[in-house]
């Protein structure tokens, strides 16, 4: 059987307009990131919102992360790693792309940080001018279906299929696509690998013909509306998920304690906070070991990222339940 050649994302989604009697709309090309010096005078800007939205683990803040160029969003193998409603900014010539990254739609709990996630994802696709409904090409999961029923037929959606560096077989991806389009209105349909940058381009290409003509909503060389502080909690939070792996429950959190400036140098404090003392355990490690090299990795991303010198001091503190209270959940800076 052929295989799928990744690297050529058009001549496969040729292939799969002319099986199914239609051609792809033709969206105005996004210019290159080295144009963005000079604003044409003769053409007007474009700016808008585009939700990221998608069921847990199928590459959302890998997605933007690569579409605006840095890492704004937290990635681990953990389920449950965005929490909050992330925004990257990517402006390129006279477009300006404002990315939202969302949570992925809980299904398997009901606790209040649970709901909390939920209104953060049902909110984000409330005002947006478009979304990106991520799944992996190919599959379709119960979950998947969950996510999709939440978005409104009022706005245009972009059905993303990605992963498609995994899919090795060329004819499972018709019969998929064609059943999607029996699930949903969809817009467009874009095969993609997030690690090819010609299939970000094209996505970017896509995206840029939904976005209305306005001014942009922000300075052309801002990333996101995030600030160090919250930055700073986000790093701490994937480090711990990323060397405690499926030990600790997805019900650990980072709650920031002090940021300051000491003349050159960053001083930052923040408190690691889970629901029960072995997991306090599960953290701190042999003699510290972990908790130690918790501190060093976000140290050490924190620097790069705020470019100054960092003194950050972690602990560990037990807060039965906080992931059930609703008053703990908000306290915790969640929405």
């Amino acid at each position: 059987m052929s295989e799928i050649q990744p690297e050529s994302p058009d001549e496969l989604e040729q292939m799969l307009a002319k099986a199914l009697g239609k051609s792809l709309p033709s969206a105005p090309s996004a210019p290159d990131a080295e144009s963005a010096q000079e604003l044409p005078s003769d053409q007007p800007r474009r700016c808008g919102l585009v939700a990221i939205v998608g069921k847990p683990n199928v590459g959302k803040s890998t997605l933007l992360n690569a579409l605006v160029g840095h890492k704004l969003s937290i990635t681990s193998r953990k389920a449950q790693t965005t929490r909050h409603r992330i925004t990257g900014i990517l402006t390129q010539d006279t477009v300006q792309y404002v990315f939202v990254d969302t949570p992925g739609f809980q299904t398997r709990h009901g606790k209040a940080l649970n709901r909390s996630l939920n209104r953060t994802v049902t909110g984000a696709v409330g005002d947006v001018d478009l979304i990106l409904f991520v799944v992996e090409a190919t599959r379709f999961s119960l979950e998947d279906a969950q996510v999709l029923a939440l978005l409104p037929q009022e706005t245009p959606v972009i059905l993303v299929g990605n992963k498609l560096d995994k899919v090795h077989r060329r004819n499972e991806v018709l019969p998929w696509l064609e059943s999607m389009r029996d699930r949903f209105p969809f817009a467009e349909f874009v095969p993609m690998s997030a690690k090819q940058p010609k299939d970000l381009k094209k996505l970017l290409s896509t995206c840029a013909g939904y976005l209305p003509e306005q001014d942009w909503f922000y300075g052309a060389d801002e990333l996101t509306d995030k600030s160090q502080r919250f930055m700073a909690t986000e790093i701490v939070r994937e480090k711990l998920f990323r060397l405690t792996g499926d030990e600790l429950p997805y019900t650990s959190t980072v709650v920031l304690d002090e940021f300051k400036e000491e003349g050159t140098m960053l001083r930052i404090a923040a408190t690691i906070v889970v629901e029960r003392d072995g997991h306090k355990g599960m953290v701190i490690g042999d003699g510290g070991d972990r908790l130690k090299r918790i501190g060093t990795e976000a140290r050490v991303e924190m620097e790069k990222l705020f470019d100054q010198k960092v003194f950050l001091q972690l602990w560990v503190k037990v807060r039965s339940g906080w992931s059930d209270d609703e008053a703990r959940v908000r306290s915790f800076g969640y929405e």
